[in-house]
């Protein structure tokens, strides 16, 4: 199933990122660029970094201009997610061209790569979760509530694994299309953003 080839990827990435756990750490992917792994090696890689910026820009301590600086880098690492999301998707659009859609085929609320996004947050979640469930220096409410927090998580893992599934087996057989619409993020274009055309 292609749901648990990609959280087994995510997993990965998330284990070699709290390695050294550092935003600033070189990132080496480990699969050829011609392998889907590489995509969803390189997603999470993102995903994992951006979640740790954004612990990092809430400490209420920050000097603004670093939280300017890491705002910044948050920016563009939606741009770059949203980059990798819509890779993934190509990879899909190629792999399903040859099928022949079967007439009353529908289309999903959300392509094959979106929900895969969510999978690789999810992961984030999981790994997460399950460290605040194992600590040692938290109370017993802490430890209980972070464990019934893992619980619903893993279950909403197996839902969207399922789901993830199901949708790319009805593409396969033609009981659904995929449709991608790019996304048209006009706040980072220079001519659409009122303001960066402002200052050209």
């Amino acid at each position: 199933m292609f749901s648990k080839f990609a959280y087994s990827i995510f997993e990965e990435s998330i284990q070699k990122y709290h390695v050294i756990d550092d935003v600033y750490q070189p990132f080496e992917n480990p699969y050829p660029k011609d392998d889907i792994a590489h995509l969803l090696y390189r997603k999470n890689w993102i995903d994992t970094v951006q979640w740790h910026y954004e612990d990092i820009i809430r400490d209420p301590d920050i000097a603004p201009a670093d939280a300017l600086v890491l705002k910044r880098k948050i920016d563009a690492s939606n741009q770059d997610r949203t980059d990798l999301v819509e890779f993934i998707d190509s990879y899909f659009l190629n792999k399903y061209k040859d099928v022949e859609v079967k007439e009353g085929a529908r289309i999903n609320t959300e392509s094959p790569a979106w929900a895969i996004d969510r999978l690789s947050i999810l992961a984030l979640k999981v790994y997460h979760m399950q460290e605040e469930a194992g600590r040692t220096d938290a109370s017993a409410e802490h430890i209980e509530k972070c464990t019934q927090k893992l619980n619903i998580l893993l279950e909403q893992r197996k839902d969207l694994s399922t789901a993830i599934d199901q949708l790319l087996a009805d593409i396969e057989a033609g009981d659904k299309y995929m449709k991608v619409y790019k996304q048209m993020k006009m706040y980072n274009d220079d001519e659409m953003n009122p303001i960066l055309r402002g200052q050209k």
